[in-house]
C-alpha cells in the first residue's frame, strides 16, 4: 500500500492535461475581458463612420 501511494504521489502523467487545460481556459477569459471592453470602442468607430457616409452621401447627391 505504501508503494502504490508513494508511486501514485511521484507519477505525473496527468499534469500536462491540467497544465494546457489551465492556460487554455486563461486564454479564453482574457478573450472574453478583451472582447467585452473593445465593444463600445468598436460601436463608436461604426457609428462615427456611418455618420459620415451618410453626410458624404448627401453632399453628393444634393441633399436629397
Amino acid at each position: 500500500m505504501a508503494q502504490w501511494l508513494g508511486s501514485f504521489w511521484v507519477e505525473e502523467d496527468g499534469q500536462d492535461l491540467i497544465e494546457y487545460s489551465l492556460l487554455i481556459t486563461f486564454i479564453a477569459i482574457a478573450c472574453a475581458a478583451l472582447i467585452g471592453s473593445g465593444r463600445s470602442a468598436v460601436n463608436t468607430i461604426w457609428q462615427t463612420s456611418n455618420s459620415d457616409i451618410t453626410q458624404g452621401y448627401s453632399a453628393a447627391t444634393g441633399g436629397s
